[in-house]
């Protein structure tokens, strides 16, 4: 999702990268204060990357680990450092495995067509 030299993202683009509603970002933004997007003079939200971290972060404990908002406020609280670096690096295998399964499907077009 993330653009090379992009700086913002709507947050209509965040959330279909999480494929939530939009109300759950802004829900979660209230929530947590480590996310704080930039406004622009409409008031419409300006994501960072370093918001999309966070929004990692915040997805993976409340939605895939299940933690309540408050155990993920003292996750985050307490953790950030090292949530930071696991999101990363968990970003950085599922790139991986994107870029496999693409080129799984091209080796396997090509063989068919062979």
């Amino acid at each position: 999702m993330l653009k090379p030299g992009k700086i913002y993202y709507s947050i209509g683009e965040v959330a279909r990268f999480f494929d939530v509603n939009p109300s759950l970002i802004r829900f979660w933004e209230r929530e947590f204060d480590v996310l704080r997007p930039k406004k622009n003079k409409k008031g419409n939200r300006l994501f960072t990357e370093k918001d999309i971290r966070y929004l990692h972060i915040i997805y993976n404990l409340v939605k895939v680990k299940g933690y309540t908002l408050q155990g993920a406020r003292d996750v985050i609280k307490h953790d950030i450092e090292q949530l930071e670096d696991q999101t990363f690096v968990l970003q950085a295998l599922h790139n991986s495995l994107n870029f496999l399964q693409q080129l799984d499907a091209v080796l396997e077009q090509r063989a068919k067509n062979l």
